[in-house]
């Protein structure tokens, strides 16, 4: 069987019940021996003196570690219902918390068009050649992944393009990071969009030289334009892409993630945990720009303490993306002397919504990737004074002012960063900046230097989920080749960066005494890896498989 087989079927199935009544006072319900296992216990950023702390066994009892010790100690505890677990020695390590991913969005690529690793337009136009043969008449062609700059010439596609392989399909392709999108002919004319339709606020029709659009729509506000009359996801079809993101996500060993995908999808997660085939922790973010009586009603409906579903932080956004060239820059693109990107948002209006928010006591992050960004995110938690105790967030903070690393540490200011962007983002980010400004981006290094809390993840479907790739861009900042490498000076250890990515992941969501460690209390959420990643080489790290994958002390994932 392979193991997404192997992962569907356990998906299936619910949890561990209670153990019986026979058992002794005190008997884990699972003990898990003979292993190398990574405690997390004195990880620490900045500190490269101190051996890891590692054990050989876990007890655990009610989804929870009882104990962490030797086998012998550990084996002792053992009751008549108790499950034991040889682990053969395997390393293992807490589960990784991925602390920024779409979830709904990378299962729906995954059942539709998915255009991930095209590596040119006609690639990308067979995909949807061969999708529409199975497509049913008049259904609305959607998918997405495509990123035009590892194409040769690094040209955006057009409607034309698409309208060739479409076979009169309305058509909407959102590129890999989601900030632009490609409609084809037939898709802008059932959303009315023409010559005469103006640039929403936020947004950006590109047209050609006769003023006709293009089919690039840029950031939300130009997108609703058509999503407002694309169907909508029924709820069976969003469990299905839940399901198979969930799959992905344990099999590359995340044991949480902390998502922003829509709140019908979090209604169907509702559903997936009563039915017990909930098996991944989700912290599903809210929209910072709906209303507020929306906002606290949906913050509301779901009790706050569920170790398994909860609402979290509340996602504004800020800008765009560099690859598509819509991040806020305080000065234009090195690459693009006219353009300066989009801001969302103007600065008394983000001000007053930050305050108001912050003051109903919700947690607030932005998406900020250009310096100009960054800094009216920063701006608005100074209006709103909004405190360190309140753990205010910056989702990608890729490209800092030099001065504004200074605010962070003042505001408190978490910087939840994707390392894998990187291996994407050195082909051209220097081109988008320019050498000054690209010594201030994916500044990882700088962050710690200021005391500023790192939490890491992947902004996945943009990247894939794997932790792996993270791991080995934080510490080498090399393509995954080895050939090229960015900026060294703003390299992290390994521990810093194990550590950002499971109890920074934790602090940034206010789960530091439930996630990220393997101690007594904790959640009993780890990983068991083919290799001791804290011996591997970089390269290595790129080619870790994970043999298990336990949450609540079951195991939901076994490779094969």
């Amino acid at each position: 069987m392979k193991p997404l087989a192997i992962v569907a079927l356990l998906l299936t199935t619910p949890l561990l019940a209670p153990a019986q009544a026979t058992q002794p006072a005190g008997a884990p319900d699972i003990i898990y021996f003979h292993g190398k296992i990574l405690t997390g216990t004195n990880l620490r950023p900045g500190d490269t003196s101190t051996t890891p702390a590692h054990v050989t066994a876990l007890a655990i009892s009610r989804g929870r570690i009882a104990a962490a010790g030797n086998d012998a100690n550990i084996l002792r505890r053992k009751g008549p219902q108790t499950k034991v677990v040889d682990l053969g020695g395997a390393f293992a390590m807490p589960g990784f918390n991925d602390a920024h991913t779409h979830i709904a969005e990378a299962g729906r690529q995954k059942l539709s068009i998915d255009l991930d690793g095209t590596a040119s337009l006609a690639e990308m136009q067979q995909r949807i050649r061969s999708f529409v043969t199975k497509a049913a008449p008049g259904a609305w062609l959607q998918g997405g992944g495509w990123d035009h700059t590892k194409w040769p010439g690094k040209t955006l596609p057009t409607r034309e393009d698409i309208d060739a392989v479409s076979a009169g399909h309305p058509a909407v392709l959102e590129r890999t990071d989601g900030h632009i999108l490609i409609a084809n002919s037939a898709a802008l004319a059932a959303a009315g969009i023409t010559r005469a339709t103006p640039d929403p606020a936020g947004g950006k029709i590109d047209r050609d030289a006769s003023g006709d659009p293009t089919g690039i729509l840029r950031e939300d506000p130009a997108k609703s334009l058509l999503y407002r009359v694309v169907p909508r996801s029924t709820p069976e079809e969003r469990r299905r892409a839940l399901a198979l993101a969930i799959e992905d996500a344990l099999a590359h060993g995340v044991t949480s993630v902390q998502d922003l995908s829509n709140w019908e999808d979090f209604l169907v997660l509702q559903d997936m945990e009563k039915a017990g085939t909930l098996h991944l922790r989700v912290s599903e973010w809210l929209a910072f720009g709906d209303p507020i009586e929306t906002l606290k009603k949906e913050r509301d409906s779901h009790p706050a303490d569920d170790p398994l579903l909860r609402t979290g932080m509340q996602k504004g956004f800020m800008d765009g993306s560099l690859g598509s060239r819509t991040a806020a820059l305080a000065a234009p693109y090195a690459d693009d002397p006219g353009n300066s990107g989009i801001p969302r948002y103007d600065q008394a209006t983000l001000n007053a919504m930050t305050k108001e928010r912050a003051a109903a006591g919700f947690q607030i992050g932005f998406h900020a990737i250009g310096d100009q960004a960054n800094h009216m995110a920063l701006e608005a938690f100074s209006f709103s004074g909004v405190t360190p105790a309140q753990r205010p967030r910056i989702e990608h903070a890729q490209v800092l002012l030099p001065g504004d690393f200074d605010l962070y540490a003042k505001f408190g200011v978490i910087a939840s960063m994707q390392p894998s962007h990187l291996l994407t983002d050195m082909n051209w980010a220097e081109e988008r900046l320019g050498p000054v400004r690209a010594k201030y981006s994916y500044a990882w290094r700088s962050m710690l230097d200021h005391h500023i809390p790192l939490a890491f993840g992947t902004d996945y479907p943009v990247e894939s989920i794997d932790p792996f790739r993270g791991l080995y861009a934080a510490i080498t900042r090399q393509n995954e080749a080895g050939t090229k490498t960015y900026q060294p000076q703003e390299k992290l250890t390994l521990n810093e960066a194990i550590y950002a990515y499971t109890q920074g992941s934790a602090f940034a969501e206010f789960r530091e005494k439930d996630l990220g460690r393997l101690e007594p209390g904790f959640l009993a959420d780890f990983v068991v890896l083919d290799r001791d990643i804290t011996g591997a080489t970089p390269q290595q790290l790129l080619y870790t498989k994970v043999m298990r994958t336990v949450v609540n002390g079951e195991t939901v994932y076994t490779a094969k």
